[in-house]
């Protein structure tokens, strides 16, 4: 019976041969740096940065070649002041005063306009307009690979609820019968 026996852990002994595999590498490159001459540079060993200067090459110039004087940037004029165009702020304040008297009664609140509250009711439920209408117009017409065309769909969709609306009729018109029927 297996029940206070010691689960096989791969991971264990994956990181155990990893372990050992690094400790033989360390033992090698140890023996390496050991059996070379006290003159030699170890590959692993890096050269001071004070003896060398690090070498650089352009590919842009031929060799050789030193540029001429350079230029000396021509004077910047000092930064001049912003021109702003001029702003009627009678026709702002106009429309401002327009748009705060028609919308408001007597107490602050706004007026109840049914028209206005008939528009924001229906924007509400048709939800936001798409972001991708090229998309919407693949969707609806089936162009799509293994899709099928919104038309079909919204016809599943309504035949489904028309069967059901009829069985619930047909549920509710027993229940009346048997009602009408015992009283």
């Amino acid at each position: 019976m297996g029940l206070f026996k010691k689960k096989h852990d791969p991971f264990s002994e994956r990181a155990a041969d990893l372990n050992e595999q690094i400790a033989a590498l360390e033992a090698q490159i140890k023996q390496l740096t050991e059996e070379q001459p006290p003159g030699a540079s170890t590959p692993f060993a890096a050269a001071p940065p004070a003896l060398e200067k690090p070498r650089l090459r352009s590919t842009a110039k031929p060799r050789g070649t030193q540029p001429a004087s350079v230029p000396e940037p021509a004077a910047v004029p000092p930064p001049q002041e912003p021109i702003f165009e001029e702003v009627n702020q009678e026709r702002i304040q106009v429309q401002q005063e327009e748009a705060t008297s028609g919308d408001l009664n007597a107490l602050g609140m706004r007026k109840y306009d049914l028209v206005t509250f008939w528009r924001r009711l229906t924007a509400h439920f048709r939800g936001p307009s798409t972001t991708n209408p090229k998309l919407v117009n693949y969707l609806a017409a089936g162009s799509i690979q293994g899709l099928r065309p919104m038309r079909y769909e919204k016809r599943v969709a309504r035949n489904r609820f028309l069967f059901l609306a009829f069985i619930i009729a047909l549920v509710l018109w027993g229940l009346v019968s048997i009602y009408l029927k015992k009283s």
